[in-house]
């Protein structure tokens, strides 16, 4: 048997531009008296629940039958119930055990795991009086000793990403530097281009009206004997109109970047508070999040990541309370939105009168911006997200302070009710809750719902993987869907590996809509990967939903493409399972592919190897480019992996393949690789080479080709073993001759 290594660029050039094809759609680079889980399949539902009087004083002797629970307008029964006061909660009632048969709750000291109590301080990007204000009240937060010795406070701050400032302690000092440190820090300033594009819209309307006025003295000069008047109301007439395009150019350039920049803007505050609940999950008890933010926006390509944070908080226990740093505004917060929509409405009446009455063009998007500036309202993102997820928002005051101190009342004293959902079907959809309390006058803080799908350890939930997981769940593999997987091992002397994630949907699988009356089509698809460890524990969990579209023509183009998702994670050595699931939203069909990888530990010596990648195809994109895919890159080229494809002897000639090594700690020569093909247990070819030298990182990256023209139909194993002082280290890949 031998293997093809020289001139390996030109053999790996020509079999990216004329022997294979890459065909890829997307390639893109989560006690003593235990408490049930807040999942559907562990039993119960749990509520954390305020109640208060119209005084927004707490209500300490209400009892179970005082409370009624709904979940999707039907009646729940309720399980558990009872009372609990962390330290510094004060209520008035009795502290003594109630009567037995009675259902008032009792107050007896909480459990070991409920007695610390986690509070996360979040300050969202702020401006430097917001900083200001929130820098102040959060130390005036430690001087009112609100925090106490139970507590575990952790500070963090939301820029373009998630800085930790202070981990989790009950240690005042400490806290007090990292709230100093955020006190000196600046953010990314994100710059609205409203008002300059309202500058430019009072221009078009100025010029507009002009444009108007010219036409119509032109129209007038028509008569015999005025040509030379007719000639140069025309000429005004053309330099009006094409300053007034220029004007509608420059004002569009600014709404499109600035709505881009909201986008950036609120996937960075989702993603970090996605980031904050999730740390938070694995605890017992209510926890707390102190959102400090100017607003919240939430424009329609955040929307669905905005409703994980919900759900992760209500899955998670967290009550998310939003402070609006701003404090006291000049002008009211829908007044940016007001203006917009004069100016809006004012190139509404200059186009009518005009005869330029398109309805499809800036009309539509200047409809769709305001509808955006109006989610920029704190009362309408902030609000939100504090109301669903069992807090409030503190707005329109300088005192931000009066507001935590309702805020400690609601940690250190509330009602903790539980129940079996009557509906037990795990289909991954929203449930909502409603808490009714049978007392005049009060007012009740909860959690508004959930999504009903099996729990997969801490990690956030997005809404678009519920019901792809739910529906997993109840269907044995491999579904209905194909679906192809591979999890890849790439060592290196450090203490966790690189591991790449590959999920290969084919062509044609998915669903997709015609759309007649909009000559369109659309598909909707989500791809979802567990890695779960040998105690089938998820210990990492990825994902990318697929929402395509376009015109009836480029259908079949689309209906050809295969998707190819890739991920990279690192993982500590040992052995793992990738289970990966393709969702079809539209036909709600499922495909599973489930495959087992190891992460090699770099303890020791010996020589390190990476998993063989065979490889399906490959893809030139120069020395200087970028990718995801880092694990991936070979030189100039992108390795596209087979995943378990057979490889057809009538169309293919030779398997490439590829894969990493580090010699042997201390080694001087480049070791040596010995490579067997075994069918069924049998060793059927063998050759032996001496690798390369290593570069400067110290990697040897090797890439060879075995013929496959005398191999019988059948599966293989291709075997990879590295001998360097002594110490021989193995790994291994299949393929299918066909």
């Amino acid at each position: 048997m031998k293997f093809s290594s020289r001139k390996l660029p030109f053999f790996l050039f020509v079999l990216a531009v004329a022997m294979l094809t890459v065909g890829v759609t997307g390639l893109s680079a989560q006690e003593s008296q235990p408490e049930p889980r807040f999942t559907v399949e562990t039993a119960a539902v749990l509520l954390d629940v305020v109640v208060r009087d119209r005084r927004g004083r707490p209500i300490p002797d209400l009892t179970a039958s005082d409370f009624e629970v709904y979940e999707d307008g039907v009646r729940q029964q309720i399980e558990s119930f009872r009372l609990v006061v962390h330290e510094g909660g004060t209520t008035s009632s009795p502290a003594a055990e109630p009567p037995p048969g009675s259902d008032t709750p009792s107050r007896s000291p909480v459990t070991p795991l409920e007695e610390l109590n986690f509070i996360a301080m979040v300050f969202d990007r702020l401006s430097p009086d917001a900083r200001a204000r929130a820098h102040e009240t959060a130390l005036q937060y430690l001087d009112e000793q609100l925090v106490r010795p139970s507590d575990m406070v952790g500070v963090f701050k939301i820029d373009l990403s998630l800085q930790v400032l202070q981990n989790y302690t009950n240690d005042a000092a400490l806290l007090r530097q990292a709230i100093e440190r955020l006190g000196s820090t600046t953010s990314a300033n994100f710059i609205s281009g409203a008002a300059e594009a309202r500058g430019l819209s009072s221009i078009e309307e100025a010029l507009e009206r002009s444009a108007a006025a010219t036409a119509s003295e032109a129209a007038a000069a028509g008569g015999p004997g005025t040509a030379a008047q007719a000639q140069a109301a025309g000429s005004a007439t053309g330099e009006a109109v094409a300053e007034q395009l220029l004007g509608e150019m420059n004002r569009r350039l600014l709404e499109n970047f600035e709505s881009l920049q909201r986008d950036q803007q609120g996937y960075a505050t989702t993603n970090g508070l996605i980031s904050v609940v999730g740390s938070l999950g694995a605890l017992s008890g209510r926890k707390t999040i102190l959102f400090f933010s100017e607003g919240l926006s939430i424009p329609p390509n955040v929307q669905a990541r905005f409703r994980s944070v919900i759900h992760a908080a209500n899955r998670a226990n967290v009550s998310v309370y939003t402070l609006d740093a701003a404090g006291l505004r000049i002008e009211s917060t829908g007044s940016e939105a007001a203006r917009e929509l004069a100016a809006l409405a004012n190139r509404r009446i200059n186009q009518a009168y005009s005869g330029r009455d398109d309805t499809s063009g800036p009309l539509m998007r200047a409809l769709e911006r305001n509808e955006d500036l109006l989610r920029l309202d704190p009362h309408s993102g902030l609000g939100q997200l504090a109301q669903e997820t069992g807090g409030f928002l503190i707005s329109e005051t300088n005192n931000l302070v009066t507001g935590l101190r309702q805020i400690d009342q609601d940690m250190r004293a509330y009602y903790l009710l539980a129940y079996v959902p009557r509906n037990q079907e795990d289909d991954g959809r929203f449930r909502e809750i409603d808490v009714k309390v049978n007392r005049p006058g009060a007012s009740v803080q909860t959690r508004k719902g959930y999504y009903a799908v099996d729990s997969i350890s801490t990690h956030p939930l997005l809404d678009y993987e519920a019901p792809a997981l739910a529906l997993a769940r109840k269907t044995e593999a491999p579904g209905s869907l194909a679906v192809l997987a591979l999890g890849l091992d790439f060592p290196g002397f450090e203490e966790t590996g690189r591991v790449g994630l590959l999920v290969e949907v084919p062509p044609g699988v998915f669903t997709y809509e015609i759309v007649k009356a909009e000559n369109t089509y659309r598909a909707d698809f989500s791809i979802v990967a567990l890695i779960r460890d040998r105690a089938k524990q998820v210990v990492r969990k990825t994902s990318q939903q697929y929402l395509l579209g376009g015109e009836i023509g480029q259908l079949e183009q689309a209906r050809n493409g295969r998707v190819l998702f890739f991920r990279e994670t690192q993982l500590a050595a040992g052995e793992y399972e990738l289970e990966a699931i393709a969702y079809d939203g539209l036909a709600r069909r499922v495909g599973i592919h489930k495959s087992k990888f190891e992460v090699l530990s770099p303890a020791g010596s010996g020589p390190l190897l990476s998993s063989i990648v065979i490889i399906r195809s490959a893809e030139q994109v120069g020395k200087e480019a970028e990718s995801q895919a880092g694990i991936l890159r070979l030189g100039e080229l992108l390795i596209y992996p087979n995943l378990g494809e057979p490889l057809a002897r009538s169309t293919l000639e030779q398997m490439p393949f590829f894969f990493n090594a580090y010699p042997a700690r201390g080694g001087k020569a480049p070791p040596e690789a010995v490579f067997e093909v075994v069918k069924e247990g049998t060793v059927t070819g063998r050759s032996a080479v001496r690798l390369p030298a290593p570069d400067q990182a110290g990697r040897i990256q090797f890439a060879s080709a075995l013929p496959i023209q005398g191999y019988a139909p059948g599966r293989y194993q291709l075997r990879v073993t590295v001998v360097d002082k002594g110490v021989r280290t193995t790994r291994s890949a299949n393929f299918t001759v066909q």
